[in-house]
């Protein structure tokens, strides 16, 4: 075996950066769950300061700053012995509502990795794992990664997109949300459409009872309403808009799930889908966002579909063009790219 070390040594680079974040994970989420990034974010302080401020231990707090400051998520001033957060620091990490808040993310991936013993026993057999298996950190991580975008986007940037959705929500519009999991991205267009009605499913009942919740803390719930229910049999008929957010691709049966989508709409509605961005050749998604998806579709998304009939397992970067055969195979004439983010594609779908 010839090794060139050059390219031994870069790769071990890379392999120290990796094995770092996949440390440096679980004390993010520490920080997220004991309220250390938020304390900090008022301002410089000793590890010993900090620890009062939260009512935890300065020895420990002092070994989290520290590793804080190595991954570049906190500052330290070795003059002073103080560690402090920039303004961008915080806005990803201490304010729960911007929309680059970025814990939910580690909150996600952490109840992903609970699963890989799992994984590897069906990774022999080719069976599937449901979403319903996983930890329940991974449903309360995936609402927190996924809501900042929808806030973001959702409102502002993708329902305009859409050929006269946005009007139709204003003067009162009758929406399903399928696959809604938590309730986020449901509460949200309630939030922005007081005409509306929304109704949000999920075939995940822990999940309809955590959108209800959520609901009501929101004080939607007399527009919003949420039932246990699968993307191929969801009750309902002449909704004037149908959205997939995050999950067509997840499901075993996409294209029964496009048909029951097509029976469920009115002849004027519309279906939104909202996927991970993906280009249509693996060769395109061989960068970071790429690696993203891809490793997440490996512990969720093909699992979860193989899990379901069919298991037609499109995966997390399925493109464009697989997707525009599930939704035309299903019985729709019309399919478009009706905007885009580095994380998303949003596609409009008509009968």
């Amino acid at each position: 075996m010839a090794i060139d070390m050059d390219k031994l040594n870069a790769f071990m680079g890379r392999f120290v950066g990796d094995i770092g974040a996949a440390m440096h994970a679980g004390t993010v989420l520490l920080g997220d769950q004991l309220g250390l990034y938020k304390a900090l974010a008022v301002g410089p302080m000793s590890a010993e300061q900090l620890a009062r401020a939260t009512q935890t231990d300065a020895r420990y707090v002092r070994e989290w700053l520290s590793a804080q400051a190595a991954s570049g998520y906190v500052e330290y001033d070795a003059a002073a012995d103080h560690f402090h957060m920039t303004e961008e620091q915080v806005f990803a990490l201490a304010t729960e509502g911007s929309p680059a808040f970025i814990p939910g993310a580690f909150q996600l991936v952490l109840g992903a990795l609970r699963s890989v013993p799992r994984l590897a026993g069906v990774f022999r057999t080719g069976l599937g794992y449901g979403w319903h298996e996983h930890d329940a950190m991974l449903f309360q991580g995936t609402e927190r990664f996924f809501r900042p975008g929808y806030a973001a986007n959702l409102v502002s940037s993708w329902i305009p997109a859409l050929d006269g959705v946005d009007s139709k929500l204003e003067s009162g519009a009758r929406v399903a949300d399928v696959g809604c999991g938590h309730g986020a991205s449901t509460v949200l267009m309630a939030q922005a459409y007081p005409k509306a009605s929304f109704v949000g499913f999920d075939y995940h009942a822990p999940s309809i009872e955590w959108a209800r919740k959520a609901a009501a803390e929101a004080g939607v719930a007399d527009r919003v309403t949420f039932e246990v229910a699968a993307a191929k049999n969801f009750p309902g008929k002449d909704y004037d808009l149908v959205a997939f957010f995050d999950c067509l691709h997840d499901m075993g049966d996409p294209v029964g799930a496009s048909r029951h989508v097509r029976a469920a709409l009115k002849p004027d509605g519309c279906w939104m889908i909202v996927e991970p961005f993906a280009n249509d050749a693996l060769q395109d998604n061989l960068n970071p966002v790429g690696r993203l998806y891809y490793s997440a579709s490996t512990l969720i998304c093909t699992p979860a579909s193989k899990s379901q009939e069919v298991g037609l397992a499109l995966g997390a970067q399925a493109g464009e063009k697989r997707l525009r055969g599930v939704v035309t195979e299903g019985g729709f004439k019309h399919f478009r790219r009706a905007t885009e983010t580095p994380f998303n594609l949003v596609f409009e779908a008509r009968p």
